[in-house]
């Protein structure tokens, strides 16, 4: 009978390429791997280029605030694609870092006002010439009329994916 004990050359893990395979075709043609990409690609951008503890959502939130100070919350948290337990929470630790703060109605205790504070406004002016400037390098391969197609086309393809996924 032939012994069957295993010998180090049998047992021994497979070489690793010399690089990373590539991404099949079937994930490189499917729209959503693309969009997780940019989208991945973005945060990493974001955080070398713009600040490493405001967020996106939180920058959108700050901006959106600025414009419209003493709005409420949840109707707020549409015009910045965030739903409203998210932005509940995103507007809780905003005003925990001192850069927002939250004032309840009194017709309703569970209506909360949004406005910036000085540090907040302070905070968003410093981010804001980073985002800018991130938006300059992201769109530096278009002309003004290929930015604008490429906006308008990404802003179509986000309504359209809202609706998708709200069911409508």
């Amino acid at each position: 009978m032939a012994d069957k004990t295993p010998t180090p050359a049998d047992s021994a893990a497979p070489a690793a390429p010399a690089s990373p395979p590539a991404a099949p075709e079937r994930l490189t043609t499917a729209p959503g791997y693309q969009v997780r990409r940019l989208h991945q690609a973005y945060l990493a951008a974001w955080v070398r280029a713009v600040d490493r503890t405001l967020t996106g959502p939180q920058f959108a939130v700050l901006t959106t605030v600025h414009v419209y100070p003493g709005s409420d919350q949840s109707s707020l948290a549409s015009a910045v694609a965030l739903d409203t337990s998210t932005m509940a929470d995103l507007a809780q630790r905003l005003e925990k870092r001192g850069l927002l703060e939250r004032r309840t109605t009194a017709a309703d205790g569970r209506r909360k006002l949004l406005y910036l504070t000085q540090e907040g406004e302070r905070t968003l002016e410093a981010a804001e010439a980073r985002v800018r400037e991130l938006d300059e390098q992201l769109l530096a391969g278009y002309d003004p009329a290929g930015r604008e197609r490429l906006l308008g086309e990404l802003t179509s393809l986000a309504d359209r994916w809202e609706r998708l996924g709200s069911g409508g």
